[in-house]
């Protein structure tokens, strides 16, 4: 049975902590005509200007799970103006704040930047985005005990140099993932923290999802995700999925709980969800709804009823890390061979399902107020790819 969303309370959002009994995220009920000012609104229930300094640099982690520009996918640029607006109203240094997004063996940061629309918009805020992939990655060695890392990357975790001791604001959307159920402000480190063969770690990706909270308590002095649920994905995540709207923002300082209570919406009980269970049970943040107070709009009867399924490709995957093709594994994913395997998955993703499928639900997406939105963006900075 799920566990019920806690009720409403109306005061301004303060740090989780691990050894707290309760941790706290904002959400704040939103539409289209609204969506840039309900993300000042959130961003001051969160406390953002109390507990993210102006005096260090913050890292702004973009999501991109797609290339091409598809719903509730990445990132969504009315998310990223918000946010960012936001912060340079509120005398942020625009300087200091770094936008930033890594490649996987499937997607171009800067293409999808661009096909996202980010790129035209953090110009229009005189922000420079940085792919990762231009930047100094270094080997770093983490003092806490991680749970598989250390094991999958014998010869040492490589991360941005750039990360130790800034400040971090995750860009998570809410949806479903065939290898972790849920994603969100979490996984989102997977994408930063992690090289393009950070898909070695899908084997064990539960685990390597608790590491990411562990590492990132060491790299950040303070962590903020924003949240956008006002598209969120159904199905077969992080890509081939079915946009619902949620018409919600979420932002808190636990990565844990605002995943929880994320995956509460999406209709999962949070507990059940191995990653998020062995963050509570660690105190690495609250999984426990029943123990996060919500702040700012009464969300307690959203309840979307989503279901994760497998794409062809995650499918695939599984069945050869952890499956009865397991036998394979070393020879199709962890050898030159390897190359097929992102050919494949673009062959499926990109020429098979995204012309077909993908632009069918596109064009009903765009017949919704949230696709009207979008076409508003592509008429003030160009249509996407």
């Amino acid at each position: 049975m799920s566990t019920p969303l806690p009720q409403t309370q109306d005061t301004r959002s303060s740090p989780g902590s691990a050894a707290a009994a309760r941790s706290r995220v904002a959400a704040v009920r939103t539409r289209p005509e609204t969506v840039l000012e309900d993300y000042r609104r959130l961003l001051d229930l969160v406390g953002v200007t109390d507990h993210l300094s102006r005096d260090v640099d913050t890292l702004l982690k973009l999501n991109l799970s797609w290339t091409k520009y598809f719903p509730a996918c990445s990132s969504q640029p009315w998310q990223v103006e918000g946010v960012v607006r936001a912060l340079v109203d509120y005398g942020y240094p625009k300087e200091r704040l770094l936008p930033i997004e890594n490649k996987t063996v499937v997607t171009d940061p800067i293409q999808g930047a661009r096909n996202n629309l980010w790129l035209p918009i953090l110009l229009q805020y005189g922000l420079d985005f940085t792919p990762l992939t231009e930047v100094e990655w270094t080997v770093h060695k983490f003092e806490t005990p991680l749970l598989k890392l250390n094991d999958i990357f014998p010869e040492g975790i490589v991360i941005p140099k750039m990360y130790a001791g800034k400040q971090i604001i995750h860009f998570p959307t809410i949806k479903t993932h065939g290898h972790s159920v849920t994603t969100g402000a979490i996984k989102n480190a997977f994408g930063g923290l992690l090289k393009e063969v950070r898909h070695y770690a899908h084997k064990h990706i539960h685990e390597v999802l608790v590491d990411l909270v562990l590492m990132q308590r060491e790299l950040h002095p303070q962590v903020l995700a924003v949240m956008d649920g006002t598209v969120c994905g159904d199905g077969a995540g992080p890509r081939t999925m079915i946009p619902r709207a949620g018409n919600v923002l979420l932002a808190s300082y636990d990565s844990v709980a605002i995943d929880a209570l994320a995956a509460r919406i999406m209709g999962f009980d949070p507990l059940s969800i191995p990653y998020l269970r062995m963050c509570h049970e660690r105190g690495l943040g609250v999984a426990d709804t029943g123990k996060i107070d919500v702040v700012g709009d009464d969300i307690a009867a959203l309840n979307l009823g989503f279901k994760t399924k497998k794409s062809l490709v995650i499918w695939g995957d599984q069945m050869l890390r952890n499956g009865p093709l397991r036998f394979l594994e070393k020879a199709a994913l962890h050898s030159p061979l390897v190359v097929w395997a992102p050919f494949a998955s673009n062959v499926y993703h990109d020429w098979l399902w995204y012309p077909t499928v993908g632009q069918k639900i596109i064009r009903e997406f765009r017949r919704t107020e949230w696709g009207r939105l979008f076409e508003s963006y592509e008429r003030r900075f160009g249509t996407t790819g």
